[in-house]
């Protein structure tokens, strides 16, 4: 059974950071490209930040130079370091994996308070 589990989500105040994890279980995490979205009410689901299995990055236009992803395979999980965080960031994010097949996790809630 495959599980893509978030955490670390929270309440920030505007200009703070905070770094979400996603554990991945079931699959073959290296072999995997992992990603970061983002969904707020009423808008659709966007990528933030992907990284593939040889370790290549990239990111939105709205969250270069302020978030890194990350992953660890040897602990099958991801990161995302979010930095000088804006109210925009406000959102449900959500991990992805992707490779045969596109698993994704329940998400966790980031706010950011102005």
């Amino acid at each position: 059974q495959v599980q893509l589990v978030e955490s670390g989500g929270g309440l920030v105040q505007a200009g703070g950071s905070l770094r979400v994890s996603c554990a991945a279980s079931g699959i073959i995490f290296s072999m995997y490209a992992m990603g970061w979205y983002r969904q707020t009410p009423g808008k659709q689901r966007e990528l933030v930040a992907a990284i593939t299995s040889g370790g290549s990055t990239n990111y939105a236009d709205s969250v270069k130079g302020r978030f890194t992803i990350s992953r660890d395979n040897a602990k099958n999980t991801v990161y995302l370091q979010m930095n000088s965080l804006k109210p925009e960031d406000t959102a449900v994010y959500y991990c992805n994996a992707q490779w045969r097949r596109s698993y994704w996790g329940q998400g966790t809630q980031v706010t950011v308070s102005s």
